[in-house]
């Protein structure tokens, strides 16, 4: 398991490699879809720039009722599918995702999280990590953000 220290450290370099890259020299357009819940606090649902798309982390709440679905599986299945129409909205798609991270409030979940996601990602799967937090808003029991490509 990675450590919390090290996986900001991963994901800084990482964005640091991105951002130096001239296709982040592109305009930053804000993504938004209905088919996902709206910002529960000052960020955006997505952010496009040159060929990518990068959503912000999807709890489960379902856009229409603003609740969230009792149980792992229901809420990783509203997770994806708020994804899902972020990265759609960016024009982007889950077969194009290139990375995503899932964030547990238990890793004895992972397996249920696996069967789920397996059903949304097939064949050519994005890379991925998925950590344990202390606490995801709203006490949600996951938290998904996804980087695809146009």
């Amino acid at each position: 398991m990675i450590s919390g220290k090290m996986f900001f450290l991963l994901s800084t370099a990482v964005l640091l490699v991105f951002t130096a890259s001239p296709a982040f020299a592109a305009e930053r357009v804000v993504v938004a879809s209905p088919k996902a819940p709206k910002a529960i606090g000052p960020y955006s649902q997505g952010i496009a720039v040159g060929d990518f798309v990068f959503t912000s982390g999807q709890i489960p709440l379902n856009p229409d009722t603003n609740k969230m679905p009792e149980g792992i599986e229901a809420q990783a299945k509203q997770s994806l599918d708020n994804v899902k129409a972020v990265l759609e909205a960016g024009g982007s798609s889950l077969g194009k995702t290139v990375k995503v991270t899932i964030f547990l409030k238990d890793l004895n979940d992972f397996g249920k999280v696996n069967e789920i996601y397996g059903t949304y990602f097939t064949g050519n799967t994005p890379a991925r990590s998925c950590v344990q937090v202390a606490r995801i808003p709203r006490d949600a029991l996951i938290e998904i953000e996804a980087v695809g490509v146009k």
